[in-house]
């Protein structure tokens, strides 16, 4: 099997169904006419999105907004305690406050997610694997292929391939194509295919892949 072409193949197939879904997303207005750096809203939620839903960072991100300003240097000057409350919606707001404060002061100016490297940005505290290529991918527009449940649930059902963040983070990038734009919008077409179809209990028999996905069919 040529993972290159069936790769590709996926990602069209995804593509087709879904559309581009411009992930990750920004509120690209607010950025404009604040005249803040929207680079640093993809630090941030990044960060809140740790075992918590889209849902609950977008209602953190509004109180942020609402009462201070959606920048690294807003959380940067501001106290923990005002930060947790704000962030409340997201879940672990002690714990994600002050990872947020560690960040902040480490791409500080965020110009660094440009060039910074990624064993170093993994030393901030509070920052993994995922978080770590979400910023340097989204923000820092750099080859690092987010891999994340959705990813390792789909890899596993769709080629019987098993394996821990980093392997499946280099089958990514040995595979596809050197083109910012895939990385990002695969990433986040297999999670919509994940939810919708591919969940922790698959609906194998209305999934649009069925006929090219080895759990559901012998014939790939």
């Amino acid at each position: 099997m040529s993972y290159k072409k069936s790769l590709l193949s996926v990602y069209q197939t995804l593509l087709d169904l879904y559309g581009y879904q411009n992930w990750w997303p920004i509120d690209a207005e607010y950025h404009r006419l604040i005249g803040t750096d929207p680079r640093e809203e993809i630090v941030i939620s990044a960060v809140l999105t740790q075992n918590t839903s889209w849902k609950n960072v977008e209602k953190a991100l509004e109180n942020i907004k609402r009462y201070g300003i959606l920048s690294l240097e807003f959380i940067r000057s501001s106290d923990e305690k005002t930060i947790q409350e704000l962030i409340r919606p997201a879940g672990f707001y002690r714990l994600k406050a002050q990872r947020l404060k560690e960040v902040a002061v480490f791409l500080n100016p965020v110009d660094k997610v440009k060039h910074v490297k990624r064993q170093d940005l993994l030393k901030v505290k509070g920052i993994g694997r995922e978080t770590a290529d979400v910023i340097l991918l989204y923000a820092g527009e750099r080859l690092h292929f987010v891999v994340d449940k959705y990813t390792q649930r789909f890899m596993e059902r769709f080629y019987g391939i098993k394996g821990n963040y980093e392997s499946l983070k280099h089958f990514f990038e040995e595979h596809l194509p050197k083109d910012i734009k895939i990385y990002k919008e695969f990433h986040a077409l297999i999670d919509e295919h994940a939810k919708k179809y591919c969940r922790s209990s698959p609906i194998c028999k209305d999934c649009p892949l069925k006929d090219v996905c080895i759990s559901a069919s012998p014939s790939f």
